[in-house]
């Protein structure tokens, strides 16, 4: 909508009798949280122009009073907050038995059309914007912005390029050689000047950001643990180019000598973290950076690693011990007062189950509020966007959904979330 169109629908909306040149809806909420961190209020009007809030007012707001056709949500009986965020999560799979022969058989295509599947239930179960942080790059940015052009439907996302160095945790393992060779990223580097090249590389071809591995992974199927990978000098080079061309970085890091070297190096923010110690806190404090915890990450691989057969007993090891480690770290870092902005990394989870971190986050200590306020206000300074979601404020993206009962009181409303609505547009009901 122009800006002369906004115009005159925001005076419509106040009553001033102008045609209506925007879609008008009007939610009417039992319970409304409009800004996490602050209290609920009763019976309250959000009053939405296409896209947008206009505004928020107490009391439920007739149409009647409107010109033009007006919809009504009646969510009287529920309360209603803003859409969550996940900060990192892989869309183009899931982690099971038949991921080997997935990679073999199935075509880009229709591993497209599965990662729209996947987005839809991200986004159903009430997460309205996530960041992707690991994903075949092209067919992401694609997805990205076909999103974004109202072309499909899907949570806003906010795509990574990766940048990883030979043999570590972002490069191809547990194949052949050909297929190794074959499979090989062209943004796999060594040294500070070819991660510098390959860092510019995934910036030319559509990256928001930058994902780094500077420690090794559970999931990469060799026995080079995870501990630090990444030297100081490639991760200096990869944040410097980034930050020349706009970007922001985020680090993939398990032990704490990989954590502090990439908080060192100026990433905005340590995912994962599960084993953040004193010398890693300070940097945090110090810089501001935000660890995304992926606790539900955690608990999966630890539990599939006894309950399954598909791990390599490489990956069993090392699933078992960071997996049953991280809620302890994690506990630490936020009584700390380290910033923690809400992730899951879903895709080793299933799709659809992002809220399932939360319940496990307030067993390791922290509130329901402080959850939602990592899951929506800090989610939303860590991509930029705090000026357009985060919150239900006027001039924000209608990014809202509304639940039972208070998740203040009991996180595990957010297991169930009963209305979705993204940018005006009602996605469940």
């Amino acid at each position: 909508m122009t800006l002369s169109g906004r115009i005159t629908a925001t005076l419509i909306l106040l009553g001033l009798g102008i045609p209506a040149l925007a879609d008008t809806t009007l939610i009417h909420a039992g319970e409304l949280l409009t800004v996490p961190g602050n209290s609920p209020s009763s019976r309250q009007t959000v009053v939405i122009a296409d896209d947008q809030i206009v505004r928020v007012v107490n009391g439920y707001e007739n149409a009647a009073d409107y010109d033009g056709a007006v919809t009504v949500i009646d969510l009287r009986d529920k309360f209603v907050l803003p859409g969550l965020m996940d900060m990192h999560v892989h869309l183009q799979g899931e982690l099971g038995p038949k991921n080997d022969s997935d990679a073999l058989k199935m075509s880009d295509q229709l591993m497209q059309m599965r990662s729209i599947y996947f987005a839809m239930n991200t986004l159903r179960a009430g997460f309205t914007t996530v960041r992707d942080v690991g994903s075949s790059s092209q067919e992401m940015y694609a997805m990205r912005d076909a999103i974004e052009n109202g072309w499909i439907d899907g949570p806003r996302i906010i795509a990574a390029g990766g940048v990883g160095i030979t043999g570590g945790h972002a490069d191809i393992s547990g194949v052949s050689p050909d297929l190794m060779e074959m499979f090989t990223s062209p943004n796999v580097c060594d040294g500070p000047y070819d991660c510098r090249r390959a860092a510019r590389n995934v910036i030319k071809y559509g990256a928001d950001l930058i994902k780094i591995t500077s420690t090794g992974g559970v999931m990469t199927d060799r026995a080079t643990g995870t501990g630090q990978q990444m030297e100081m000098d490639e991760l200096k080079e990869v944040v410097l180019a980034a930050a020349r061309m706009g970007r922001k970085v985020a680090s993939h890091a398990h032990h704490e000598d990989g954590i502090v070297a990439a908080l060192e190096a100026g990433v905005a923010s340590i995912e994962h973290g599960s084993y953040t110690g004193p010398r890693a806190i300070k940097l945090f404090k110090e810089t501001g950076a935000y660890l995304v915890p992926t606790l539900l990450a955690g608990k999966t691989v630890a539990t599939l690693a006894v309950e399954a057969d598909f791990m390599s007993d490489t990956v069993k090891a090392k699933a078992i011990r960071v997996g049953n480690d991280m809620a302890g770290s994690f506990e630490k870092a936020h009584k700390a007062g380290v910033n923690i902005a809400y992730g899951t990394d879903s895709g080793i989870s299933p799709h659809g189950t992002n809220a399932e971190e939360a319940v496990l986050m307030v067993e390791a200590g922290m509130s329901e509020m402080d959850v939602i306020v990592s899951a929506t206000i800090n989610a939303a300074d860590l991509i930029d966007m705090s000026d357009s979601i985060g919150t239900i404020e006027a001039g924000k993206f209608a990014d809202i959904i509304a639940v039972d009962a208070s998740p203040l009181e009991n996180i595990d409303e957010l297991l169930d979330v009963d209305f979705v609505m993204k940018s005006g547009k009602v996605y469940k009901d």
